[in-house]
């Protein structure tokens, strides 16, 4: 076991675990930000995506030892109320339905917004490939992302 001081969601956190901890696991299991969903546990899927120091990045195979020094948002660090322009974008546009994958899809779309905030199709598609959506939303996330572009 480990101490690790980690920036998330503006706050300093202070976590005991195994350095080889995914930080998935820390989110979830340590400081209850269950937000963050386990999905494939290989960086396949992109459910367990949040923003590292301005990138999507997938939690589920990044070790806690690798996180010490950055700043990690969760979707629980986007908005208190649920209102940052790609929620509300997501809302408008109808995307969640079972709403298992959002907030990788979310986190994935936000990222891409702060780095590029008028993508084109082919930014959107490279942004977001890896984040599976079991129900099959992409056109309306896409059609989110372009409304939450032009917030």
């Amino acid at each position: 076991m480990a101490t690790f001081n980690l920036n998330i969601n503006g706050k300093t956190q202070i976590v005991d675990v195994d350095p080889n901890t995914p930080i998935l696991w820390v989110l979830r299991d340590h400081l209850d930000l269950v937000g963050t969903k386990y999905g494939c546990g290989i960086a396949q899927c992109g459910s367990c995506t949040v923003i590292m120091d301005g990138n999507a990045v997938r939690s589920c195979s990044i070790p806690v030892s690798a996180a010490e020094g950055t700043k990690i948002t969760t979707i629980e660090g986007l908005s208190e109320k649920g209102d940052h322009p790609v929620q509300k974008a997501w809302m408008e546009h109808d995307v969640p339905q079972c709403g298992y994958c959002q907030a990788g899809q979310i986190m994935s779309a936000v990222a891409l917004l702060d780095n590029n905030p008028n993508p084109s199709d082919t930014d959107i598609d490279n942004a977001m490939n890896g984040n599976i959506c079991r129900c099959g939303t992409y056109v309306r996330i896409k059609k989110a992302i372009k409304t939450a572009a032009n917030s």
